[in-house]
């Protein structure tokens, strides 16, 4: 991949710089000292990473990914900064992952890593498009956390359940929390996901049965994970027949 290091400290962007360097499948492209240089080397060397201080003069890294997310493809963002008290607000925003000075050899690893994998994912989220299959449907779910954004494939996805404001959706690989609603994706998945309850939605392709448990509630069973969300009595007689058929 190709790297961007911006840092208005020399001794910092060097030392950050010297590190990537070091990293096999790693190139350093270009060093800049501020936001305005480095949205102009965006422009001439076209990077895959940046890697982004927050607090800078001028225009501060905030608002520097701001800018970079509004340009046509855009590469991914890596913040470093020394300033804890910033990382709500780098968290706010379509950041890959976040770094805290001095960078560790090992943690950089680990999030050049991660913008590895989901490089090409991560810049459709950037331009505020979510990957899509060839029907216009997204492949990919996003949500934010403590790294940055995490894209969960579609296929990964087990059920989902609304607390309040809140949806989680359960996975191969864990939980999240979504920021959109249950409504929302009930309709944008309706070949995917089913409704079993007023606040859960369910992966068709993975449902391997009903079971009851100790309070004789009637719960859906499905590959992949321990949870097992409940029906309503209202949808009991519909998820029996959808089994039937699958």
């Amino acid at each position: 991949m190709k790297i961007l290091v911006v840092d208005d400290e020399p001794l910092a962007r060097e030392r950050l710089a010297r590190m990537v360097e070091r990293l096999d499948g790693h190139e350093l492209v270009a060093q800049a000292a501020n936001a305005e240089a480095a949205l102009q080397l965006i422009e001439e060397r076209d990077p895959d990473v940046v890697l982004l201080d927050i607090r800078m003069p001028g225009t501060d890294g905030l608002v520097a990914a701001e800018q970079i997310a509004e340009r046509p493809n855009p590469p991914a963002v890596i913040f470093c900064t020394a300033f804890d008290e910033h990382a709500l607000d780098a968290f706010g925003t379509s950041a890959v992952g976040y770094l805290l000075k001095p960078v560790k050899t090992e943690q950089l690893t680990q999030v050049l890593d991660k913008a590895r994998r989901t490089n090409k994912l991560q810049r459709a989220e950037l331009t505020d498009s979510a990957p899509a299959a060839g029907n216009g449907q997204r492949t990919y779910l996003s949500a934010k956390t403590h790294r940055g954004v995490d894209l969960i494939p579609i296929d990964n996805i087990r059920c989902l359940i609304a607390d309040q404001k809140y949806v989680t959706v359960y996975h191969t690989e864990g939980e999240h929390l979504l920021d959109e609603t249950l409504k929302d994706l009930e309709q944008e998945f309706a070949q995917q996901l089913v409704r079993i309850h007023r606040n859960a939605l369910v992966a068709i392709a993975h449902i391997q049965g009903l079971e009851r448990n100790a309070m004789g509630q009637c719960r859906v069973r499905l590959e992949g994970i321990d949870t097992a969300p409940v029906v309503s009595r209202r949808h009991t007689q519909s998820i029996r027949s959808l089994i039937q058929q699958l």
